[in-house]
């Protein structure tokens, strides 16, 4: 099992947390579009390091075009020498349209064909080969030599994909080499609905799970002392329930027969009682959707609960916390993984 940091803030400061996550022994470290690029961050990361695998987790593919993308990962993967992953999320429908006032539609068929597009292209630069790609919602048939960066030394990056519902994982077992789990998931969810769907995705795209990755970002409760039990438990209760407001992810409620508590936040995050959100997770909630546990014990309890199921995991702690457990953490999954 293997794990990643975060990175964000100035290029200095970024290249001050990659360094340290390399000699704390996390694996890889990424980055999230939120409210910086999320590409030119991993360059200075990527000049400090030597074997933190770097990714996006995530960029928005449909804010680009398969084209631009193409080629700021190839730069990417070529800055890192090959340790470079594109993670790809889709956003929902107001941000695209409003935020980054791009067009959206079919966002399961529009992503499976924007990779397949991606994949197109760097074989074509891989190879010299003229460049065909002819979809519904894209069309790549222009590559000129001037144009063309040549073959990667390092080849093409991995693609991951984030994915919540059957259409979207699907795609990610159909075509992409990994897939990110959203936070808000359970192991159950992942064993009656994710597993499966990717199954259908793997089947359609000649696959198996050997070449697949399953990423997860764990939601981890944990503390030393009574206060910071308590903000541990605060803070991760009203990110569960921040998340279950949102209609999208109520499957996973109601894969526990909680559909009606999902109804109830969104009602409330309407009225912006995001406190009044939080009190509606029960600890039979809290303890379903995170490991909860002393920072001597979660090595083990995340092993018990998502090992065999996940290859990579990241600390999702929405709390202020001693980020100083982790490198004990981290050590106690290696030995006992």
């Amino acid at each position: 099992m293997k794990i990643d940091g975060m990175v964000h803030g100035t290029f200095e400061e970024i290249a001050a947390q990659a360094r340290r996550l390399e000699a704390e022994g996390y694996d890889g470290a990424a980055t999230a579009e939120t409210s910086h690029d999320p590409f030119l961050p991993l360059a200075a990361a990527a000049g400090v390091t030597n074997t933190l695998e770097l990714g996006t987790s995530i960029a928005v593919a449909f804010a680009r075009t398969p084209m631009t993308l193409a080629a700021t990962a190839n730069d990417l993967q070529f800055a890192t020498q090959g340790r470079f992953t594109l993670g790809l999320g889709s956003q929902i429908k107001p941000h695209i349209e409003k935020r980054f006032s791009m067009p959206w539609s079919h966002p399961a068929p529009r992503k499976r064909e924007f990779i397949l597009a991606l994949r197109a292209i760097w074989h074509s630069w891989n190879t010299g080969e003229k460049l065909e790609f002819r979809g519904e919602f894209y069309t790549h048939t222009l590559m000129t030599p001037f144009f063309s960066p040549g073959p990667n030394p390092n080849g093409s990056p991995k693609v991951t994909l984030a994915a919540v519902g059957d259409k979207m994982t699907e795609v990610a077992g159909e075509v992409a080499d990994g897939i990110i789990l959203h936070p808000f998931t359970t192991a159950d969810y992942v064993r009656d609905v994710t597993l499966p769907a990717l199954g259908r995705g793997f089947e359609r795209g000649a696959k198996t799970r050997a070449d697949f990755e399953i990423a997860y970002p764990v939601f981890v409760v944990t503390g030393t002392d009574d206060e910071s039990w308590a903000k541990a438990r605060t803070g991760t209760r009203q990110q569960i329930a921040f998340y279950g407001s949102t209609p999208g992810y109520r499957g996973v409620l109601e894969q526990h027969g909680w559909g009606a508590v999902g109804e109830e936040m969104n009602r409330l995050s309407k009225q912006g009682e995001w406190i009044a959100m939080g009190d509606l997770v029960t600890d039979e909630m809290l303890e379903t959707f995170a490991v909860v546990a002393a920072p001597d014990d979660l090595a083990a309890g995340i092993l018990a609960r998502w090992g065999g199921t996940v290859d990579r995991i990241a600390f999702d702690a929405p709390y202020e916390h001693d980020s100083g457990i982790w490198p004990a953490v981290i050590a106690d999954i290696k030995r006992q993984a």
